[in-house]
This record gives C-alpha cells, structure tokens and sequence, in this order.
C-alpha cells in the first residue's frame, strides 16, 4: 500500500526533530564542561596573583588606615584620635619640605631622564648606531644594578676626600667639589637615579619605536622627510602613551624617593635630615621615634598626593589628544 507525500512529510519532520536534540545535547554538555574546567583553570592560574595582591598590599593598606586613626599614649595606650594625625601631618614643617624637596627633584630630574632615554631610543631605533646591541645592554645595566649598590658606589664616588672625583678635580686643580654638601645632596641624588633609570626608560621607549610600521618611514622618505623631521612627527607621536607609562612611573618613584636619602644618610649626616623625603620621614617615624600612627597617617597622605600627581598627568594627556582630534 503506498502513500502519498502529504502524509509522510510531516511524520518524517516530526522524527527529525524528536532525533536531533538527542544527537547535540551531549556536545553541548561537553562544550559546557570543558567551558568550565578551562574557566577554573584560569581562575587557578590567576589564584597566586590575587592571594600575594590581597596579602601583601590590601591588607597593609587596610591596616595601615587603621593605625592612622589612633594614637598612642603614656597613659590609656591605644586610643581613636579620628583625623587628629592627619590634621598633625597637615602642620607639620619637616613633612612639607620633604615634599617640597621631592617636587623639586620630580620637576628637574625625570624630564632629564626621561629626555636623555628618548634620545637614546631615537638614536638607536635608526639603526645607523654601530655596535647597536652592545650599546643598548651598556645603557640598560646600570638598571640591573640593585639600588643599594649603586648609591654606596656612587657615595664612594661623591667622597671628599678618597673620591676618585674629588681626587681628579684636585690633580687639575679645580679644588674640592663636595658633592654631598646641603647644597649639592639633591643634585647628587637626581644624578644616581638617572643613571639607574634611564635603561629602562629607554628599553620601553625602544620597544614601542619598533612597533611603528616601517611603511610610515618609508612615505615620509619619499616625501623627503629627514631624520629629525620623522622623529618629530612620526616616532615621538606613535609613542606617546609609552612615553606616558614612563612619566607615571616616574612620578610614582620620585615620590617613593627612599634608598639613597638613607643610605647617603651614613656618608653625609649633616646635609640629609631624617625627613628629607616623606617617604624616609615616614620610616623614621615608625622604626626610630616608634610613632607608628602618625607614620601611618604620613604614608597615607604621600599615597594621596602620588594618586592625584599621577591623575594629573593623565588627565593633561587626555586633553591634548582630545584638543588634537578636535583640530583635525
């Protein structure tokens, strides 16, 4: 007996639809777990990040501003003082001349710095430096030379009277100079982080340069463009936001100024106080006169002015770029 297709067709859908969910439901059940286990491995991967950021940072700082909020006495111990040390902070002299000092070391030292890496870059990123390779590891290892070394060298360099320097200017006859004077101290230190620091300012400069598409070059020498005049107006553009890390990074360790305040501190007592920088104030404080609160509330404030200084910076760049498309 045979039937016609207006019968069998709807019989046939019908199956058809009753098979397939039956053949991919198990592919997407095994889709999903292996969605899942990718998912907690991830989370298993980024676990030790998390743990070390929580325990070595939040919790400090969550500690940190509790402290800030008491004071402790003589008599009744521990007791809740609110913002009484910071109102102590906002008064206090030997604070804002170490922030004044670092604002004067942030505003000659790192465009210096960060002037000199960029000169360095450019000058390597055209490939006309001979012996390229040796002379970007020669500028990037003073950067792999840990701080504390390198101030104790430098501090027996700076020495009056065994000094290599000193000894060179007295064989010429230019005198004594005392590089660890009052006077002179900061100079000094601006000296030592630059040369700590410009390695690696130049290596994340070098690094965005080599990114720029090498067609940009190319039109502009055809266009007869030189040198300088592709630097200025293709090379420093393309890596302005590398530029920007290298300033906030920067400004971040200006103000964090502390091994070489400390260390020089043992060489030149007389032209290093022990508020020199907040930062080193804010040690002192907590480990020499044992006022952990106030430290607490000083370290607190320096986070605050780090922040905005860092903000700062930011919102300026973001203005420029908005100014720029804007005249586009």
């Amino acid at each position: 007996m045979s039937h016609s297709p207006s019968t069998t067709t709807p019989v046939v859908a019908v199956a058809d639809r009753a098979v397939r969910p039956s053949r991919v439901a198990p592919h997407r059940r095994r889709h999903s777990l292996t969605t899942r286990r990718q998912h907690r491995a991830a989370y298993l991967f980024i676990l030790p990040f998390f743990v070390i950021f929580i325990t070595m940072l939040v919790v400090p700082l969550v500690y940190a501003g509790y402290l800030s909020l008491f004071e402790s006495r003589l008599i009744g111990g521990e007791q809740f003082a609110g913002l009484a040390n910071y109102a102590r902070a906002f008064a206090d002299p030997n604070f804002w001349g170490g922030l004044g000092r670092v604002a004067l070391f942030l505003l000659i030292q790192v465009p210096i710095m960060l002037g000199l890496a960029l000169f360095f870059a450019l000058a390597l990123d055209t490939g006309r430096a001979r012996g390229s390779r040796s002379i970007r590891l020669l500028i990037f290892m003073p950067y792999a030379v840990p701080a504390v070394i390198a101030t104790l060298m430098w501090g027996y360099l700076y020495g009056p009277d065994f000094g290599p320097l000193a000894q060179v200017a007295r064989g010429v006859g230019w005198g004594t100079p005392d590089f660890l004077s009052p006077g002179n101290i900061l100079g000094s230190m601006m000296n030592i982080v630059t040369w700590e620091f410009i390695g690696y300012n130049m290596i994340i400069m070098y690094a965005a340069l080599r990114a720029i598409p090498a067609e940009l070059y190319e039109a502009a020498e055809i266009e007869g463009a030189g040198q300088f005049r592709i630097a200025w107006s293709i090379k420093i553009p393309s890596i302005r936001p590398a530029i920007l890390l290298t300033v906030i990074f920067s400004v971040i360790g200006s103000f964090q100024l502390f091994n070489e305040p400390s260390l020089l501190n043992a060489i030149a007592p007389d032209a290093i106080t022990n508020s020199f920088t907040p930062n080193y104030y804010a040690y002192n404080l907590a480990f020499i006169n044992r006022e952990l609160n106030y430290a607490a509330a000083i370290a607190f404030l320096l986070g605050l002015v780090i922040a905005v200084v860092s903000y700062v910076v930011q919102l300026g760049e973001q203005r420029r770029e908005q100014r720029e498309r804007k005249g586009l």
